[in-house]
């Protein structure tokens, strides 16, 4: 099949590459000159596990080609993707000006039937927005041509995005005329060869379960971290109630892990543009207010921590902090909680050295010219002359670390973690100051 994908950010990118490795001939096109000059020449503009091996070899194939012509990519593609950034307004709303350009080009450019798929993240009631953008074009066009809008929304997390289109757990579509939803069933018919993983539905359901599938998720996280945190002033130990209320299969172990709070670029613009959503109707979803509050106070649990310990004065003080990005295997900063242990300790007179695998880059564009952070080439060099440790990301190379080498480096032998990476009484027995997140 000839697919379109539009935008070459972290969803199109994936979804091109994914789709051109089953045999698909996929043309993705940006406005970005920059982008596509870097992806023509075998480079990619995020990490992610796998995809780079992925775009090269599909692109070495002839399966996979960038452009900034929209005309010729709109020309290409019978099925045609959406995949531009939905950011947040400034009232938390999804902004749909990319979304709705990259119809106005559709329209603009379309001279048969072609199947247009919303695959960015989307509130509900876009994929009409869509199909006028497209009618708009082609009637200032004086044309008649038939398509269909679709709703497909992308279930991938960051660190498995590849493994997750390859191998889903749900192929979400929201469709109302059979045409659309066979082109769709051809498709993604080499993706779920084992069994039917295809869900049909109306576009606006398709569009809502997006949206609510990451609140659903940010829930769980909130409410685990404020159980932590009572957890802690009642003497309990929270990875022992998560063991307790994990095995009730009605609750099931995933997204229980308490912590410094998410970030990402997924579960707070999501949760913020359904509450939004709501709110445009008249409704208060309650529950996603206190679980955006909740995280936003989470953030600050670590800092306090520090700041309880050593007072507000942090000038001469020198932390190691290990983790940059928001999450594992993936170098994006956007809403991580590393960003918010950054800017409290340098605003109290701090220095800090930070080592993440991946995101290490990312966080020199956001700090440049900071002389008070530095960033090293591994682990244990962050630790030279740090008065204590700091962990917010659950790399797994944090996982089992040389606690007596720590201990050596660290002149107060404090270790703050942000993600109940370690067992505390082994801690204790090494001579290790341990504050986590809702341990005994």
């Amino acid at each position: 099949m000839k697919i379109t994908v539009i935008g070459t950010g972290y969803v199109g990118l994936v979804s091109g590459a994914c789709l051109a490795e089953v045999g698909n001939e996929v043309l993705c096109l940006d406005v970005d000159a920059e982008k596509i000059r870097l992806l023509d020449g075998g480079g990619i503009p995020i990490y992610e596990p796998g995809l780079e091996a992925m775009v090269l070899r599909n692109r070495s194939a002839g399966r996979l080609r960038f452009t900034t012509d929209a005309a010729a990519a709109i020309a290409h593609g019978n099925i045609l993707f959406i995949a531009v950034g939905t950011p947040p307004d400034e009232d938390g709303s999804a902004d749909l000006q990319y979304v709705l350009a990259a119809a106005r080009s559709i329209g603009k450019h379309m001279d048969a039937y072609k199947v247009v798929v919303d695959k960015s993240t989307v509130p509900v009631g876009t994929a009409d927005k869509v199909s006028a953008a497209i009618a708009g074009e082609l009637k200032a066009r004086k044309l008649e041509i038939d398509y269909s809008v679709v709703s497909n929304p992308e279930f991938l997390k960051e660190g498995a995005a590849v493994e997750d289109f390859m191998k889903p757990d749900r192929i979400v579509v929201g469709a109302a005329d059979a045409r659309a939803i066979e082109a769709m069933r051809q498709l993604y018919a080499p993706f779920q060869r084992n069994h039917e993983r295809l869900i049909v539905m109306d576009v606006r359901s398709a569009e809502l379960t997006k949206y609510a599938a990451n609140a659903m998720l940010a829930t769980r996280i909130s409410f685990m971290n404020e159980l932590a945190n009572l957890a802690e002033k009642l003497g309990a130990d929270i990875e022992l109630v998560r063991s307790g209320i994990g095995s009730d299969p009605r609750i099931g172990y995933h997204f229980l892990y308490s912590g410094c709070g998410y970030g990402g670029s997924c579960f707070p613009k999501d949760v913020q543009a359904l509450i939004r959503t709501a709110e445009e109707t008249g409704q208060s979803l309650q529950v996603l207010h206190a679980v955006e509050a909740a995280n936003e106070t989470q953030k600050q649990i670590l800092p306090g921590k520090i700041l309880k310990r050593y007072g507000e004065n942090l000038t001469g003080r020198h932390f190691a902090l290990w983790g940059l990005a928001f999450k594992p295997n993936t170098d994006d900063m956007r809403e991580a909680p590393s960003r918010v242990l950054i800017e409290q300790l340098l605003a109290r007179g701090a220095t800090i050295c930070a080592y993440d695998p991946v995101a290490m880059h990312e966080a020199q564009r956001i700090f440049t010219g900071d002389a008070r952070i530095s960033f090293a080439d591994n682990p244990q060099a962050a630790l030279t002359g740090a008065d204590a440790l700091a962990i917010v990301t659950e790399w797994k190379e944090f996982r089992s670390p040389d606690f007596t080498a720590i201990k050596a480096a660290l002149k107060d032998r404090v270790i703050f973690d942000g993600r109940n990476l370690y067992d505390p009484a082994q801690l204790h027995a090494a001579g290790i100051e341990y504050q986590a997140i809702g341990r005994k």
